[in-house]
């Protein structure tokens, strides 16, 4: 993807949903919809950032368990509940150091039983950070909503969101650059399309706030961009929290302030 023209791209050719009353369409890159019952919202949404929204919207999900059986919903909710542990044990530890045995264990089934869920390790790191990118891909759109925001504050709300995310332990560590998660995320679906959505309204936010002069114009977008995402690793809080003499708020303050404000002290 080229960060200088997010925008430029051609739209996805739409699709249109066989007996959906509110005529939705859905692009290519929410194919993924069609798998299950279909629930059409009053108006539907048409952009890739809202489709993958919707999909990964906790409303979307209470529809489909409606109408499923009772073995079902239980399936779905121990489902939850191990994903739900591996998100904190991916923050805690990492992938390489979080075990299968481990999260059998935490969730209370046999590991047998674990696998008839998710068929690996990489496929349970896989969905935590599947769920991780859906929450950032919706706190993009609420912030996307907001009346009368300038880009520059978009940039610092979906930051800040990050890194008190992280502070609370609910942020899955980012995997190595060769190892066997990132070639499995490269792979799902999913997390690529939530991925692409991320990028795309931050990188236009980005751009609008270079135009506007509240964004360094001389960096490259895309450095401005993996800027904001290091932030969902930045070992800084860590150290920080670590101290044991800064509250979270202090933490979060002064890393917003070295990340849009530098470490260089301003005249005046």
């Amino acid at each position: 993807m080229n960060a200088h023209n997010w925008r430029s791209r051609p739209p996805h050719a739409a699709r249109a949903v066989p007996g959906c009353r509110a005529g939705c369409n859905l692009s290519p890159a929410a194919e993924q919809l069609r798998r299950y019952p279909l629930w059409c919202a009053e108006h539907t949404a048409e952009s890739l950032l809202d489709l993958i929204s919707l999909f990964l919207h906790p409303t979307f999900r209470i529809q489909r368990v409606t109408r499923l059986s009772f073995r079902q919903k239980v399936h779905l909710a121990r489902e939850d509940a191990i994903v739900a542990t591996v998100k904190r044990l991916l923050a805690e530890k990492g992938f390489d150091l979080m075990t299968v045995d481990e999260v059998a264990a935490e969730v209370g089934i046999a590991k047998a039983s674990l696998y008839k869920h998710f068929p690996s390790k990489e496929a349970l790191a896989a969905a935590a950070m599947e769920q991780m990118m859906g929450l950032a891909v919706q706190q993009a759109a609420a912030q996307d909503a907001v009346a009368g925001a300038h880009a520059i504050d978009k940039l610092r709300a979906i930051t800040r969101w990050t890194l008190q995310t992280q502070l609370a332990g609910e942020m899955p560590t980012l995997p190595a650059e060769n190892s066997s998660l990132r070639n499995a995320l490269i792979a799902h679906k999913g997390y690529m399309d939530g991925l692409m959505a991320l990028s795309d309204q931050l990188g236009g936010w980005i751009l609008q706030a270079q135009a506007d002069g509240t964004v360094n114009p001389t960096l490259p977008p895309e450095a401005v961009l993996y800027t904001i995402f290091a932030r969902a690793c930045d070992p800084v809080l860590g150290f920080l929290k670590a101290g044991g003499t800064h509250s979270d708020a202090q933490i979060v303050d002064w890393v917003m302030l070295t990340c849009f404000g530098g470490l260089c002290a301003r005249a005046g």
